[in-house]
């Protein structure tokens, strides 16, 4: 099994390069989905952000109202380090579980959008970025997820830096490009990765096949 880090800035693009690489193969463990599923109405996971949070930070029907908890933490550090220390153990709990179901030649690509921020690198064995400029990034967010663009800036404020992302990178996907060329690119990462885990499992295999040196029986002393 290969285990991939793939991370980016918001408005990068990495929803769009996890969906292209499961299309080629991949297993995903989205951490965005996993973080939706461990606050939903009647999880203990829910139950902590409101113990923390306050019930404004619930919709009428129950559930976690994300703008509102939104506007709490991406403007206060502190804030969305404790939101961060009651949902990322259950994301990591849940993420583990589903990693371990993943067949012995996979690979496995945990979408993490926070893996700089959290230094999470080294749980990795390739680190995936996927890279766009801040303009780009404002424009996604503004354009096509219809956020303020003081709510965007908060937003990007709030993570990594670019080059702290770069920093960490075993392999850049530039996505400041025509869908084509993402397309393209991708695929020639996913060759890489392929080749990567077939090279670990191999490695593994002979590592298991190779016998112990035999230590022989204790050499008769002559008197």
């Amino acid at each position: 099994m290969l285990k991939v880090g793939l991370t980016g800035g918001i408005g990068a693009g990495k929803s769009e390069v996890s969906r292209l690489l499961v299309e080629r193969g991949a297993v995903l463990i989205d951490a965005d989905r996993i973080a939706r599923e461990v606050v939903a109405p009647g999880t203990p996971g829910l139950a902590a952000v409101v113990a923390a949070f306050g019930d404004g930070v619930l919709a009428a029907d129950g559930s976690l109202d994300r703008p509102a908890l939104g506007s709490i933490v991406f403007a206060d550090p502190d804030r969305l380090a404790v939101l961060n220390s009651i949902v990322h153990p259950l994301v990591g709990a849940r993420s583990r579980a589903l990693e371990s179901a993943a067949d012995e030649n996979a690979v496995v690509v945990h979408d993490v959008p926070l893996l700089t921020e959290n230094a999470l690198a080294p749980l990795y064995d390739v680190v995936v970025v996927v890279d766009a400029s801040p303009e780009t990034q404002l424009d996604r967010l503004v354009r096509l997820r219809g956020m303020t663009e003081q709510d965007a800036r908060a937003r990007m404020a709030a993570q990594a830096t670019r080059e702290q992302r770069l920093k960490i990178a075993d392999i850049v996907i530039d996505n400041d490009v025509p869908l084509e060329d993402l397309r393209r690119r991708v695929t020639d990462v996913w060759e890489e990765l392929v080749r990567r885990a077939r090279a670990s499992h191999d490695a593994a295999q002979a590592s298991q096949s190779t016998p112990e040196p035999s230590r022989g029986s204790p050499r008769a002393t002559q008197e």
